[in-house]
This record gives C-alpha cells, structure tokens and sequence, in this order.
C-alpha cells in the first residue's frame, strides 16, 4: 500500500525512437475513446491529432515525464475550440496519461 504522505513518483518514458508511429496510435487510440466514451463526433478526429502532434512534439523536444507532458497538451489545447464537444483540454491531457499508462502496463488505480 502506498504511503498517502507520500508524494507519486514521476513516470519517466523511454526516449521516442518512432515519433511517427507514436504519433499515429496515439492518434487512433484516442480517437476510439473518444468516440467510445460519449458519442462519435467529427471534432473528436481533429482533437485526437491535435493531442498526438502536441504529444509527440514535446517528446522530440525532450520532454518525458508524463506528468509534464500532460500539463503541456492541457496548456496548449486551451486554444482548441471545444464548443462542438462534450470533452474539455483537462479531459483529454487525462485521456492520453490514461492511454499511455495502459499502453505501459502501469496500474493507473489508486496511484499505484
């Protein structure tokens, strides 16, 4: 069990090797759960790339730690017009933290 006075450690990701192929399933892999989670929306496509491209460049920039990379698609996709969605920027940066967790094989339950 973990200690609550304890701060969760960062997760670290590998160096991106294949920015492109990253690029593209977390692209896909997004936009299935955004259609699976509420509705299928046109917008949900251009949500997903917009995430996987910011994604994807603060990776080639150098950056990863998760939790970085989450404040960074939230920062940036506050300029995303999300009027014509049931999903917000914080929805979508916890999404994506979400999927790449999975992707890791990392319990995302309870800060385990």
């Amino acid at each position: 069990m973990t200690d609550p006075a304890q701060p969760i450690a960062p997760i670290t990701l590998p160096d991106v090797e294949h920015p492109e192929k990253e690029e593209t399933w977390l692209r896909q892999s997004l936009h299935t759960w955004l259609d699976e989670e509420f509705l299928p929306e046109i917008v949900n496509a251009k949500i997903a790339e917009r995430a996987a491209k910011i994604f994807v460049r603060q990776r080639i920039e150098g950056e990863n730690d998760l939790g970085s990379l989450v404040i960074a698609i939230i920062a940036e996709m506050r300029a995303f017009d999300f009027s014509r969605s049931f999903y917000s920027e914080f929805a979508v940066a916890n999404a994506v933290s979400d999927l790449i967790l999975d992707s890791l094989g990392i319990d995302r339950c309870c800060g385990e």
